[in-house]
């Protein structure tokens, strides 16, 4: 018979960032940021163009983090996290230094 070894571990319901739900997710990385700010960008259609998009985006002063929500063809959804306000400008700078092109927000 194998004896069980107790680790102390405790299950919270919250796994790692792999393994967490997206609601976990998002709840860990709003709580970081003081800042969530949405832009809708043109033009994504992969994975590798969410990439650019997220590194164009991350080198701005300001952000924190940036998520993604591919919309693959359409518009997608672009969320900012930053501690402060980041000057529009520069969003829209890196967007397009990325090759892609801010969208009107929907109504």
């Amino acid at each position: 018979m194998t004896e069980r070894i107790e680790l102390g571990l405790k299950d919270a319901n919250a796994g790692c960032a792999c393994c967490a739900s997206p609601t976990d997710a998002a709840a860990a990385e709003t709580s970081q940021s003081a800042l969530a700010q949405d832009v809708f960008v043109d033009g994504m259609t992969c994975s590798h163009c969410v990439s650019s998009v997220t590194e164009e985006l991350s080198s701005v002063d300001g952000v924190e983090s940036v998520t993604v929500s591919l919309n693959a063809g359409a518009t997608s959804r672009v969320t900012i996290h930053s501690a402060v306000a980041v000057d529009p400008s520069l969003i829209k700078a890196a967007v397009e230094e990325a090759g892609y092109t801010l969208a009107p927000q929907p109504s």
